[in-house]
């Protein structure tokens, strides 16, 4: 099947880390026969407007294409504001780049659209669907409706292109009950979580942990960029400032612009991952933990209380209580055997995919 992604994230040649998800599923989509073609709009911006957030590093000098991983990557720019003040704005200009979209396709026609997040490219989704007579699919991984639904300039817009795809796909339960309370029909919404794409050589169990209690060094892996908000860096330093006056000796690295081979080897080594982000689709990092054989302590945030021990999330955002789950992950290392569920197979979401693909296309 002739499928054209077109994603607000995706790895760029300055920027490997970026969109990794998305990059996962074109992968998985390619693996099983599929042919596909890749649209990443980018705003307009300057080299030194890329230090606002480190999804923006590599966008200011993005080539217009390239090649990932096998798969053609369009790159067309549009103009956006930052905090969203008038998207109409956006919205026109993303639409205008529906042109450039059509004569780099040239005679290849996609069979069906798939949209990673709504706004702004859900705006270009639409147009390429009515151009080339195709369902779209829009994606939501969490921005849209934790963020956009409630952005005073940017709630109009979200509901509307929540509505507006032919299926819309929502990466966990809480989502699709969110999609439910803002008049979205049941049957048009599938949950279909993100697979964990962990390479077979980086796959390990999780190993006891061997060391003096309260005296010994211990890594924790701080799976992000504490420059994004978000992921509440400062509550994991305040963790790791507990943990230290309980007598440990505390070692903790964050992720910044890795490689995903250097990022599961950080997993590989680390003592436990500790997530404080403020808000999450999955997170995707924690299932990756897991499979790397460490485990994961994290706050109740996107689906991580669906599938992690009750003893490892912390239903506040409590520093001490956090501390206290962190001290208990080294101290049960969990039920040996411990497994993702699996729905995070790669087998589980393609069958999910690909039914939903053919039941469009049919």
């Amino acid at each position: 099947m002739r499928i054209l992604v077109v994603s607000l994230m995706y790895p760029l040649p300055a920027n490997s880390a970026r969109g990794t998800f998305v990059a996962d599923h074109v992968q998985a989509l390619l693996s099983d026969g599929h042919d596909v073609r890749v649209v990443n709009p980018l705003p307009r911006m300057l080299k030194y407007q890329e230090a606002r957030r480190s999804t923006l590093t590599g966008v200011a000098r993005a080539p217009r294409q390239f090649e990932h991983g096998g798969v053609r990557v369009y790159c067309p720019k549009y103009i956006a504001l930052p905090e969203h003040p008038w998207p109409s704005i956006t919205s026109r200009s993303i639409r205008n780049q529906c042109k450039k979209v059509h004569r780099w396709l040239s005679d290849w026609k996609p069979e069906v659209i798939v949209c990673h997040t709504l706004w702004p490219v859900g705006v270009m989704s639409s147009a390429l669907a009515q151009h080339y007579d195709a369902p779209w699919i829009g994606i939501v991984h969490g921005y849209d409706f934790d963020v956009g639904l409630n952005h005073k300039n940017l709630s109009k817009i979200t509901r509307k292109l929540a509505t507006s795809p032919n299926r819309l796909v929502v990466v966990s339960n809480r989502l699709s009950n969110l999609a439910q309370e803002i008049g979205i029909d049941e049957e048009n919404i599938a949950t279909i979580p993100c697979h964990c794409a962990v390479e077979s050589e980086w796959l390990k169990p999780i190993k006891p942990w061997n060391g003096r209690w309260r005296k010994s060094n211990i890594d924790i892996l701080f799976p992000a960029d504490p420059r994004r908000p978000e992921k509440n860096h400062i509550l994991a330093l305040q963790t790791g400032e507990i943990l230290e006056q309980r007598g440990w000796i505390v070692g903790m690295t964050s992720l910044k612009l890795q490689p995903r081979s250097i990022v599961w080897d950080r997993m590989l080594v680390a003592d436990l991952t500790l997530i404080t982000s403020k808000r999450e689709s999955g997170p995707l990092v924690a299932r990756e933990s897991i499979a790397c054989g460490t485990p994961v302590v994290s706050v109740d945030v996107g689906d991580v209380s669906t599938y992690l021990p009750d003893s490892l999330v912390v239903s506040n955002y409590d520093a001490t209580v956090l501390a206290d789950a962190c001290e208990d992950a080294l101290r049960n290392r969990w039920k040996e055997g411990f497994t993702l569920p699996p729905r995070f197979s790669q087998e589980y979401f393609l069958e999910r995919w690909n039914e939903l693909l053919q039941e469009l296309v049919e």
